[in-house]
């Protein structure tokens, strides 16, 4: 994929990962989660999480992964920690808390590249890794299976902005990672 890159995120790369962010939701979402929701996202009100979750970075293992496409424009992103969830030892698995193509690059191959990317960097820390997905949004579950994520049977049930959703976790096998 002749001049796409995908580098580690910079904070002065806040402001694209929010504005992709709020347009993947805002695309991706639409049915699934009620429109007023969507249209009342807005990019800067993320901008600050994004500054403190790149400042807050320690790779490997940890960091937003980004990938530009051949006019150096922000395509999308993959954020990547150590797993949030009881059952798992985050020393041994790792989540991609937040994967998210910008709605004009889907269809390009550029998941696929963000995603071996971002298994690659997990890998590198981490036996097994773990994303939680809307369990309506069929395009993205369809998208993970295809780059070998399988369900693991968990469920988790939200209220976001007084609205239930249901989320299924998605686990994936590492290579073995390389220690240091």
């Amino acid at each position: 994929m002749a001049g796409v890159i995908v580098r580690r995120a910079e904070p002065t790369d806040a402001r694209a990962i929010a504005e992709v962010h709020v347009r993947s939701w805002q695309v991706g979402y639409r049915g699934q989660l009620p429109d007023d929701l969507l249209d009342s996202l807005d990019p800067t009100d993320r901008i600050p999480r994004w500054e403190a979750a790149i400042e807050a970075a320690s790779w490997p293992g940890r960091g937003t992964l980004l990938i530009e496409n051949h006019d150096a424009l922000v395509a999308g992103f993959a954020h990547l920690g150590p797993s949030r969830d009881a059952d798992h030892d985050p020393g041994a698995t790792g989540e991609i808390a937040s994967f998210y193509i910008d709605p004009m690059s889907w269809g390009r191959g550029l998941g696929r590249r963000l995603m071996n990317d971002a298994l690659t960097e997990l890998s590198s820390r981490y036996r097994t890794g773990t994303l939680w997905v809307l369990e309506s949004n069929a395009r993205a579950r369809a998208f993970y299976e295809a780059t070998g994520w399988i369900p693991d049977g968990r469920r988790k049930d939200d209220l976001m902005a007084g609205f239930e959703i249901r989320d299924l976790r998605y686990r994936h096998e590492l290579r073995a990672p390389c220690r240091g």
